[in-house]
């Protein structure tokens, strides 16, 4: 991702309305919302949610699908999971061995240190 595009993407989320929007939309998956009920769970007029939702379409973090006469919204998960790795892809790069990972290697990783230093674990003792 370039530095552009995740520029452009933050920026549509810097609104707290927008976050708000994006944020319900994550929570409901690929079912996505109607408009009505986004406004309704939001407490928002439809004309301001229908900007909200335009600026975040026009980022491509939120897609639209006419069904009848409404439109289902959804958040536009690649997107925000191609955001998140742009965000955090320099994490480690100069020190790789505080690399982000996922908690249960952490705890594998701190099981082994404790064995490893003679102690043993409480099944062990019993």
């Amino acid at each position: 991702m370039k530095t552009e595009t995740a520029t452009a993407l933050l920026d549509s989320l810097s609104s707290g309305r927008r976050l708000e929007v994006f944020r319900l939309l994550v929570k409901r998956g690929v079912h996505g919302m109607v408009a009505g009920d986004i406004a309704a769970a939001l407490g928002m007029a439809p004309s301001n949610l229908s900007f909200h939702l335009r600026a975040l379409a026009q980022a491509g973090l939120v897609t639209a699908a006419s069904e009848g006469r409404f439109q289902r919204y959804r958040a536009n998960l690649p997107r925000m999971r191609d955001l998140i790795a742009y965000l955090t892809e320099a994490c480690s790069a100069d020190r790789p061995q505080r690399s982000v990972r996922p908690r249960t290697a952490v705890r594998r990783d701190a099981v082994a240190l404790h064995r490893a230093r003679g102690s043993r674990t409480t099944k062990e003792r019993a």
